[in-house]
């Protein structure tokens, strides 16, 4: 079954996203008295079209980097979503109604399809958010960037603004059961803007765009206000010092599951840019010594 992408009710759509809004502050800023430190929203343009890039580490990191820019900008992001999510009755109607854009993964021309919506939606000044890994990463750093951000603000002539999140990976990432966290500290941040040249080649801006991001997630961690503990070291990466997988091995794992989204000539790639995917990804086989040597050498 194909999903295809459907136009929203304005007011249906602010209903929804204030509802959820409300429910995520009451839930993680409410009783779980999440510490959110939040910078850079001034980069955030208040209206007109851009790219919302942010980096894919848990099932709530679009929630805490929505959250802020809603309250600030009262831009409600529409996110590039496997159409999977939108096969449930009800689960389904709010991701319409609330304006989402389904990503058929199965099929090239439903991918494509997803991708002129997108770039479109752009145009008429939507605020589209895309996290270029497409999948979460288990050892927490950036995984290789796909290039659709990129493609979709260079074909609507828009900015991308990148975002980056830590912390909340604590509370609910892959494989890994929600763990509730009283006063859980939260970074976000912002930068300005990234510009795409029509005559840019697509592949450097991605990179470009991935080294700004890097910069941006080691300042995050180095100055995350909580220390990671032995025995509960997971959420830290592995060259920071934790017990996260070893990123080399996630990567290589990565592009063996994903290997036609790194080959920018294959056609295939033209709208493949689900924004969260949670299938399982196999974990790499991993050698303790090396794990424990790469560690002795973050410390």
């Amino acid at each position: 079954m194909i999903v295809e992408a459907t136009r929203s009710d304005p007011l249906a759509r602010r209903a929804i996203y204030g509802t959820i809004i409300a429910a995520v502050r009451l839930v993680l800023f409410g009783l779980l008295r999440w510490r959110l430190d939040v910078r850079g929203l001034e980069h955030v343009p208040r209206a007109g079209g851009a790219v919302l890039a942010f980096n894919h580490h848990s099932y709530v990191d679009f929630l805490v980097t929505c959250v802020p820019l809603y309250r600030h900008t009262r831009r409600y992001p529409v996110f590039l979503a496997k159409a999977e999510l939108f096969r449930p009755r009800v689960r389904g109607w709010i991701f319409r109604a609330s304006g989402q854009v389904p990503v058929e993964r199965g099929s090239v021309e439903a991918r494509a399809r997803a991708f002129t919506t997108a770039v479109d939606r752009l145009r008429e000044g939507a605020l589209i958010a895309i996290a270029p890994e497409q999948s979460i990463s288990q050892s927490f750093e950036l995984l290789p960037f796909r290039t659709g951000a990129v493609r979709m603000a260079q074909a609507a002539q828009v900015p991308i603004i990148p975002a980056i999140a830590w912390g909340d990976q604590r509370f609910f990432t892959k494989r890994r059961k929600p763990h509730l966290v009283w006063r859980l500290p939260v970074t976000v941040r912002y930068v300005p803007p990234v510009h795409v040249a029509p005559d840019e080649d697509p592949v450097e801006a991605t990179e470009r765009l991935q080294t700004i991001m890097a910069e941006m997630l080691d300042d995050a961690i180095r100055t995350y206000p909580d220390a990671a503990r032995p025995g509960d070291d997971w959420w830290q990466p592995a060259r920071y010092g934790g017990s996260a997988p070893l990123h080399d091995e996630v990567v290589r794992a990565h592009l063996a599951r994903w290997p036609e989204a790194f080959e920018p000539d294959l056609p295939q790639e033209e709208g493949d840019e689900p924004v969260i995917d949670d299938r399982p990804v196999d974990e790499p086989a991993v050698d303790e010594p090396r794990v424990q040597d790469e560690r002795k050498r973050a410390v």
